[in-house]
């Protein structure tokens, strides 16, 4: 499965529910707007944020400049003064620090809107992508190729968080070559981005459709042995709780999902065994804190065009562990009547006054 079979506006749609920051008003309008490829998604998202960034005022960041000053400032370089004989000149190499636009984010955002001015997109948002890289003429650029894209961000500059992650599926995800004088973007996104959005997306969804009657998270799942230690990390990607009943849901986005030997086709025995681990230390773990509590397990596979795909349910030791397809090439609606049934099944009595309220219309 490739998302070119996802129709555009429904990765938007999954976006909108991975980064919040798309939940804003400003971000609205863009789910009545046309989209030619996964490139003029990234573009419109680039334009609308920074559009109103460029109005808030763009980040700085103390950036350190070293040059030879007439009038000493910040840290002399003695050694290089030294070798570079400047006090000959009366004059000091110095390094100071800058407080400048030319940030890392913003060397990173311009970077890529330079790379989406190119592609194979609108010629409207490409117009207005230049525009604003008018504005970022004091902001140099960076090779997309050896972007370190762990950035630190506090309350001056979280508004960059979401406009970071759309420059980092834009540039991994659709970047395929580039050469000098030669840039190509594939029209879908790769598979390994696309799992990525596929489990932010279902964290995002069932954290906001259903706050305040089911507690959403992805907490990780101790090893209830003395060994555990030294065992993998355990942190599926969505934990549902409503207080009596848990379900753990890991999502599943592979271009095949089901595994073919002599006997036909199977499900992916490693995945069984994941879930079948997080479910049975995490009873564990209720149980050593006096809560006997029922809990159960979902591997959640993103629908291919596959013959055959992924479906069942079983009783493993007492738990119960599902195996379900979602359907990501169809209406929003229904993909989200998909994710609220697997609710109404496994925790009923909950589900009072509950929809896509996010994109109701869709």
């Amino acid at each position: 499965m490739t998302s070119s079979r996802i129709p555009v506006r429904n990765v938007y749609y999954m976006l909108s529910y991975a980064f919040r920051a798309l939940q804003e008003q400003q971000y609205r309008k863009l789910a009545t707007e046309p989209f030619d490829n996964i490139a003029d998604l990234c573009a419109a998202i680039l334009i609308q944020g920074m559009s109103a960034q460029i109005k808030r005022g763009l980040s700085r960041e103390y950036v350190p400049h070293t040059d030879e000053l007439d009038s000493p400032r910040g840290k002399i370089e003695i050694t290089e003064s030294v070798r570079k004989v400047t006090m000959s000149r009366k004059r000091l190499v110095c390094t100071v620090d800058d407080f400048t636009v030319d940030s890392r984010p913003n060397r990173i955002i311009k970077s890529t809107m330079l790379l989406l001015a190119h592609a194979d997109i609108n010629l409207i948002r490409r117009t207005r992508l230049r525009r604003l890289l008018a504005c970022l003429d004091n902001v140099g650029r960076v090779d997309l190729r050896r972007i370190d894209w762990r950035l630190r961000y506090d309350r001056n500059n979280q508004t960059y968080r979401m406009l970071i992650g759309i420059c980092h599926l834009a540039v991994n995800g659709l970047l395929q070559s580039s050469r000098p004088g030669k840039t190509l973007l594939m029209d879908f996104l790769d598979d390994q981005q696309m799992h990525r959005i596929y489990e932010k997306f279902l964290f995002g969804y069932y954290s906001r459709e259903w706050r305040g009657l089911i507690n959403t998270t992805h907490h990780r799942i101790p090893w209830m042995c003395s060994a555990g230690d030294g065992l993998p990390i355990m942190q599926p990607d969505v934990v549902l709780d409503n207080g009596r009943d848990v379900l753990i849901i890991d999502a599943k986005y592979y271009t095949r999902t089901m595994q073919r030997n002599f006997s036909g086709y199977t499900m992916h025995s490693a995945n069984m065994y994941q879930m079948f681990t997080y479910v049975k230390n995490k009873t564990a773990q209720l149980a050593a804190g006096g809560e006997e509590r029922t809990v159960s397990g979902m591997l959640l596979y993103a629908k291919t065009d596959e013959e055959r795909q992924p479906d069942g349910e079983f009783d493993m030791g007492g738990n119960r562990i599902a195996v379900r397809t979602l359907d990501l090439n169809q209406d929003f609606p229904g993909i989200a009547g998909q994710l609220d049934d697997i609710v109404m099944r496994f925790f009923p009595g909950s589900t009072d006054g509950v929809g896509c309220s996010l994109f109701s219309d869709a």
